[in-house]
């Protein structure tokens, strides 16, 4: 009995870092000072985790006024901040360049994220929080 508990130990620990590097997340690359930036973290930034979206793809942020982590070496940052980029496997799947408000924000997400093969659905996220769903 405790060969089985071990080998199933031994399966599962090697299997979690495979099923976490296939999940996406959502970069944000930022800068201090960034008007667009903080208009996110208004508008979007409270509700983004309780969403459909946030689950499928994790908010990250990235401090462009600071070196880039070594596991975003090969994303090109580009000049204009905010800019979301999904990630999943190391490798860039779409973008959202600057912030193009609450009405836009979810819509261009989920075009990228169907990409990944999570589709998390047009919602009203502002209604559905607002509701507290």
């Amino acid at each position: 009995m405790n060969r089985i508990v071990v080998l199933l130990a031994l399966a599962v620990g090697l299997a979690l870092p495979a099923m976490a590097s296939r999940a996406a997340e959502l970069v944000m690359l930022e800068r201090a000072g960034c008007v667009w930036c903080a208009r996110f973290n208004a508008e979007i930034a409270p509700i983004y985790g309780k969403t459909d979206e946030g689950r499928a793809a994790p908010l990250r942020r990235v401090d462009l006024n600071r070196p880039l982590p070594a596991d975003l070496a090969g994303i090109d940052p580009g000049p204009f901040t905010p800019t979301f980029v999904v990630v999943q496997e190391g490798r860039e799947i779409g973008r959202i360049r600057g912030y193009p408000g609450d009405a836009f924000f979810f819509g261009l997400l989920d075009r990228i994220l169907s990409n990944t093969g999570s589709e998390p659905g047009g919602r009203d996220h502002l209604a559905d929080f607002l509701r507290g769903t």
